[in-house]
């Protein structure tokens, strides 16, 4: 998986990057948890998500945030990473004109700044959100929703109540033709610590069914 080194807003940005199987295979941008509390894109979580999406024939760009690793700067708690995610998904769009449509995956603090991304940028038609951390971040903006995706949450979740995840789904699915699918995975915590195998059965599982859609032109 080559590294890639951007220019970013500010400054440097560590990426790695898998070019797809044809010149209009689809985009996956994935999006690592909170860099403030160890969090980076290599995260087994984000790269589970990076590899799933790689062994399905997309381009996929997985990054450090501001401050992680290699990239440049100082965590910015939310603004400054989303001009981050913003400015790779320019590049690896620009890398591939022809992509016909583009995910974007985000774990914990990566599922926030990618969800108000997708608000941003229409081009974006899916998603995946894993353990949105409504405890700390608000997700008011989603109200609609823009594309359909799906949210996965652990059972045993302290962090962030399940209550908190059925408030996000009942105000991102009043927009019509827009299916937000949730699943629970039991004894999971927020971060999927002995879960992660789970997890990715969930994600692998509902990309089977998605991509065989008419929504999407299959693999």
């Amino acid at each position: 998986m080559p590294e890639v080194i951007l220019n970013g807003p500010h400054g440097r940005i560590e990426c790695r990057y898998h070019r797809g199987v044809s010149s209009d295979s689809p985009i996956a941008l994935i999006l690592h948890p909170e860099p403030n509390q160890g969090g980076s894109m290599n995260n087994k979580v984000s790269y589970g998500m990076y590899h799933e999406f790689r062994n399905r024939g997309f381009t996929v760009l997985r990054f450090n945030f501001r401050g992680v690793g290699r990239s440049e700067g100082i965590y910015e708690g939310g603004e400054g990473e989303l001009a981050d995610a913003a400015a790779v998904l320019d590049w690896v769009q620009s890398q591939n004109i022809h992509s016909r449509y583009t995910f974007i995956a985000g774990f914990s603090f990566g599922s926030w700044v990618g969800m108000q991304l997708m608000m941003r940028r229409p081009e974006i038609s899916g998603f995946i959100a894993v353990s949105p951390p409504a405890d700390k971040f608000d997700f008011a903006f989603l109200a609609p929703c823009p594309a359909s995706g799906l949210i996965v949450h652990g059972e045993n979740n302290k962090r962030v109540p399940i209550e908190a995840i059925h408030k996000i789904v009942d105000k991102i699915s009043i927009q019509k033709g827009i299916k937000i699918d949730v699943e629970y995975v039991k004894e999971a915590n927020h971060m999927f610590s002995n879960s992660d195998q789970e997890l990715m059965e969930v994600i692998r599982k509902y990309l089977n069914s998605v991509l065989d859609s008419s929504e999407y032109l299959e693999i």
